[in-house]
């Protein structure tokens, strides 16, 4: 059990609200029943329901159909129509953006899925084994419906090939039935209009780490003259997209920001590659600030004592989702702010549930001695430029522990290596590495004042592996530091 501990029972578990995301285009004959069916199926004790119903501009009598069932439930419906047609994968994204749910699964608007498997598929994610569940019609089940032999073999071919290049071992990539955490579901970037947001749902959830699980569903897979639409261009593209999310990451997190340098950070490979730097600067336990939504975390080597700290608490609520049942690592508040008033805590583990491995760091959270605190996510949690906030991270440290830390060396919130020093020294720590990496960055624009493209971004993740040798010769765009406490003797003998 992990300190971070998630009712696993209906009599345990708060009231959440499961969200079902309907994409419809052209269902006059199916939707009515299939929303009758939804609104139907038996759910868990203690959840709640929502449809999402997204219309991509439908051109038969569906827009009728879909407000005369709203009119009948409209404490459980709503629904959203698309300003023209663009697909099932832009339709699925509008659900997502609608969604007010703790956890959804898309439900095609058609009966080739059962909502009465719902439980079924939610079952690993209400007791927190999964981030997310994929409901599998080629998973061993006693019973079948035979379907076409030609898309079967469709769909197993584009399994095996989105296996290969994401490392998961799922039978059937290409189900309707994904069930996942609404919050780690909102904060993947999804491109995809049409049918290839399949395959790039799970080449970025395979991406971000997240725990799959797979249940065996049933399938009542529909003929083209019952209106199936999928065809043999959308197989096409489910490889394009396939082979484009293996290549390139795309996970960079959506939206503006007025740093360049700051959003080259959002790489996962830069991550990745920014983590194994650290390695060799870390003990058994170590304490992450600043985790946000675990882009750094998951690399983070989990030995004796992991904790993961922020400052927000929907990053904190998400990250203890992730974690659940994990026994080495903590998730707390940080409370780096409040930390300069006398007595008060940087940690806060007064919501966790301590266990009898994590009792001793939650028991001494005032004086927990960590090998090293680290920070990579370059958020305001860190407070660099305060000497006082910062410094009270010693407190947290062994006498030999280590702060490790990344910091802009170009764009509008840069630093130079003497005022890396300088502010060091103010807080009590020394320099023991101060190194510039991440040329690329650089040369690709951090020192510009204008957010990078998404193609630059793109052409940045590509060859972030294959340039390293860069760092050599050219100065990097951010700073990695490593810094330990100055002995009491030494800051007795420097003030004399």
């Amino acid at each position: 059990m992990s300190a971070n501990v998630s009712p696993s029972t209906s009599a345990e578990r708060e009231s959440v609200l499961f969200s079902i995301l309907i994409p419809v285009y052209n269902e006059q004959a199916y939707l009515a029943r299939v929303v009758e069916r939804v609104l139907a199926a038996p759910l868990p004790n203690g959840v709640e329901r929502e449809l999402i119903l997204v219309d991509d501009c439908s051109t038969d009598r569906t827009p009728e159909v879909i407000a005369a069932i709203v009119a009948r439930y409209p404490d459980k419906i709503r629904a959203f129509r698309q300003p023209k047609n663009q697909g099932k994968g832009a339709a699925i994204r509008r659900a997502i953006q609608e969604t007010r749910g703790d956890y959804a699964i898309i439900q095609d608007a058609d009966l080739e899925y059962n909502p009465n498997e719902y439980s079924l598929v939610l079952a690993p994610l209400l007791d927190g084994r999964a981030d997310v569940v994929y409901g599998s019609r080629f998973a061993t089940r006693e019973t079948r419906k035979i379907v076409n032999y030609h898309h079967k073999l469709g769909n197993l071919f584009l399994t095996h090939l989105s296996n290969w290049t994401t490392g998961l071992d799922l039978t059937d990539m290409e189900t309707c039935y994904k069930a996942c955490r609404v919050d780690a579901l909102k904060s993947i970037p999804l491109r995809s209009n049409r049918f290839g947001i399949e395959p790039e749902i799970t080449a970025k959830i395979a991406k971000r780490g997240w725990t799959v699980y797979e249940v065996p569903i049933s399938y009542n897979g529909r003929r083209y003259s019952e209106g199936k639409k999928i065809g043999w261009k959308d197989g096409v593209s489910a490889i394009r997209t396939i082979v484009k999310y293996w290549l390139v990451d795309d996970c960079f997190f959506d939206g503006a920001s007025d740093d360049a340098a700051q959003t080259f950070e959002r790489s996962r490979l830069a991550t990745k590659a920014t983590v194994a730097k650290s390695v060799p600067f870390l003990g058994l336990r170590t304490l992450e600030i600043g985790a946000g939504q675990g882009e750094a975390s998951r690399y983070l080597p989990q030995k004796e004592r992991l904790t993961l700290a922020d400052v927000d608490g929907k990053n904190v609520k998400f990250l203890r989702a992730g974690y659940d049942g994990n026994a080495v690592v903590d998730v707390v508040r940080l409370n780096l702010d409040a930390a300069v008033d006398e007595g008060a805590p940087l940690l806060d583990f007064s919501d966790v549930s301590p266990t009898l491995e994590s009792a001793p760091i939650a028991q001494t959270s005032q004086n927990a001695e960590y090998d090293a605190v680290v920070a990579f996510n370059r958020v305001d949690a860190l407070r660099f430029d305060d000497a006082q906030a910062f410094g009270r991270l010693r407190s947290l440290l062994k006498s030999n522990g280590r702060v490790v830390f990344t910091l802009p060396a170009c764009g509008s919130k840069s630093y130079s290596e003497r005022e890396i020093k300088r502010r060091l020294d103010e807080a009590g720590l020394r320099a023991e590495k101060i190194e510039r990496f991440d040329a690329l960055a650089a040369l690709l624009g951090a020192r510009s004042e204008k957010t990078p493209s998404r193609r630059t971004l793109k052409i940045y993740d590509s060859l972030f592996r294959w340039t390293r040798w860069l760092d050599r010769f050219v100065p990097g765009a951010r700073f990695f530091v490593v810094a330990t406490p100055i002995q009491p003797a030494a800051i007795a003998a420097k003030s004399r």
